[in-house]
């Protein structure tokens, strides 16, 4: 079993990164395999809305030229997505904002493709946006008919700043252990 999670972070090391960790460990302490891919390590466009997905119907995107496919690939075999993303101007981060819609369009395109796994979603903000962010991510698993394990948010700006956010550590945690708990239902 695994659970691969995206962070939308462009921040090398910061505050999405962090919180996601905690997270992470606590479904690690399960015996479930995890992944972190960092969206700014390589590059990802929007969709271009060329619908080949819908014609072709072979769980890729058609447009070929960056990580999109590799991304796609890697959700169709985990049991549960992670997104996290800092609160960009009120929303999330364009990077994110692209896998969401590519990797979103594919799913629907090929009948749902991740129905039935687990998601859940990761926020850091520093004063507002994080629930607009949490509910961007939310979509592509409620379009793509995922079980929502729940969401994990804390207030933090300068680099380190979620450590000092004891509220927001817990929730990760919580979420953690909610995420591996439902992934062993649904999968063992």
């Amino acid at each position: 079993m695994k659970v691969i999670g995206f962070n939308g972070s462009p921040r090398k090391d910061g505050n999405t990164t962090t919180l996601m960790g905690y997270l992470f460990r606590e479904i690690e302490k399960e015996g479930i395999e995890t992944e972190l891919v960092s969206l700014s390590a390589k590059a990802i466009h929007g969709c271009i809305a060329c619908y080949k997905c819908f014609e072709n119907l072979d769980q890729r995107c058609a447009v070929k030229n960056d990580a999109a496919n590799e991304y796609i690939e890697k959700m169709t075999t985990a049991q549960g997505i992670v997104l996290g993303s800092p609160s960009y101007f009120q929303d999330v981060t364009a990077e994110m904002k692209a896998l969401i819609d590519r990797a979103g369009f594919v799913g629907l395109a090929n009948g749902r493709m991740y129905k039935n796994k687990v998601g859940a979603s990761v926020s850091c903000f520093r004063r507002t946006g994080g629930m607009h962010t949490i509910e961007t991510m939310n979509h592509f698993f409620f379009s793509n008919e995922l079980i929502i394990a729940g969401r994990a948010m804390s207030v933090a700006k300068d680099k380190g700043e979620v450590e000092k956010d004891e509220e927001g550590v817990q929730l990760a945690q919580t979420l953690g252990q909610k995420i591996a708990w439902l992934v062993k239902k649904l999968n063992g």
